[in-house]
């Protein structure tokens, strides 16, 4: 089977043969007691693949933005959603909003509603935070994240980043939006997960070092819920030690897979959305997934407004030939229904 439905977008994997050796999984310990052994020695070299002063890992960004969504309930802030942003960073903030923050949805990538959000929030004592993904899966537009940054810092704020599909994947080494964007200071805050482009299923929370000081202060799950096993910290840190020596081959290698996608199904008349990154959705072609299926591809079906889309996810362990016999099978489908259809 062609599988195009996993989000190791440079091929990353991480056999048990391959990592460090432990001597136990856990302490037994929360981080807020104990960290893991090698925790804090990953978390500052996160914090400067992304250009950021300070970092701390945990097990997820469900329990990142549960954490950092409840700690920053206590000020007076706003969260303006923008529109693309993805679930689990939503669900942080409805426990914000639920200890009393208000909360708007505007736009994806609207700079001017937000504009006015910020204006008219700011005129009732509200500072804004922004709450963004680096990249909204399938769709063809570049966020203007700096814009975003530059309201929150006027105002006082904060841009919080969703940045699981960026880092690893775009950016100087791979150092996510936050180097794509020439992103820094104080009111930036980004959480990942580095499961997309490093493989591991591992978050990180990346700022100001009086921000991360705060949230180890503060965070719940680091007293209440286990740290991150010795198996993953051990995986993160081959990860980070693969991307040194060969981020840059991998991710020019995904961009050519990229461009061999999109070049291909223009040639074929086959509508393709996602841009230059390797989510690749084709609106409508969510009925073609059974008959690819049993031809040997596998993509994601995704239900939406009218027929649905497919979805295929590229890597940079994948081959040309391999794209190739995927889009030759998309053609042929594709001209097989149209031919019935007249």
């Amino acid at each position: 089977m062609l599988d195009f439905t996993s989000a190791l977008y440079l091929g990353m994997r991480h056999p048990a043969a391959a990592l460090a050796p432990w001597s136990s999984l856990t302490l037994g310990q929360p981080a807020a007691l104990q960290e893991p052994p090698g925790a804090l020695a990953l978390a500052a070299d996160l914090a400067a693949l992304q250009g950021c002063e300070a970092a701390c890992v945990l097990p997820s960004t469900l329990h990142l933005f549960w954490d950092l969504f409840g700690m920053l309930a206590a000020e007076r802030l706003v969260i303006l959603v923008d529109g693309g942003s993805y679930a689990i960073a939503r669900w942080g903030a409805e426990r914000a909003q639920a200890l009393g923050l208000p909360q708007q949805v505007f736009p994806s990538g609207e700079m001017a509603a937000l504009r006015q959000l910020v204006a008219a929030w700011g005129r009732q004592g509200r500072r804004p935070l922004i709450l963004a993904d680096g990249y909204v899966l399938g769709s063809e537009q570049v966020l203007p994240l700096a814009g975003y940054a530059t309201l929150a810092r006027q105002g006082g704020g904060y841009l919080l980043l969703d940045d699981t599909q960026v880092l690893g994947v775009a950016g100087t080494q791979g150092g996510g939006s936050a180097r794509l964007h020439g992103l820094h200071g104080e009111s930036l805050i980004i959480g990942a997960s580095l499961a997309k482009g490093f493989g591991v299923p591992l978050a990180v929370l990346a700022g100001s070092r009086k921000l991360l000081r705060r949230f180890a202060a503060h965070s719940q799950t680091r007293v209440h819920a286990s740290p991150p096993s010795a198996a993953v910290l051990a995986a993160a840190r081959r990860a980070l030690a693969l991307n040194a020596r060969h981020g840059d081959t991998l991710r020019a290698r995904l961009a050519d897979r990229v461009a061999q996608w999109r070049a291909g199904m223009a040639a074929a008349g086959i509508a393709c959305r996602g841009g230059s990154f390797p989510v690749q959705r084709l609106p409508g072609r969510a009925h073609l997934q059974l008959a690819l299926r049993a031809a040997g591809v596998l993509a994601l079906a995704q239900a939406g407004d009218g027929p649905g889309a497919l979805t295929f996810l590229l890597r940079a362990d994948q081959t040309p030939r391999q794209l190739e016999q995927a889009m030759n099978l998309l053609e042929h489908h594709t001209r097989r229904r149209y031919e019935r259809s007249v």
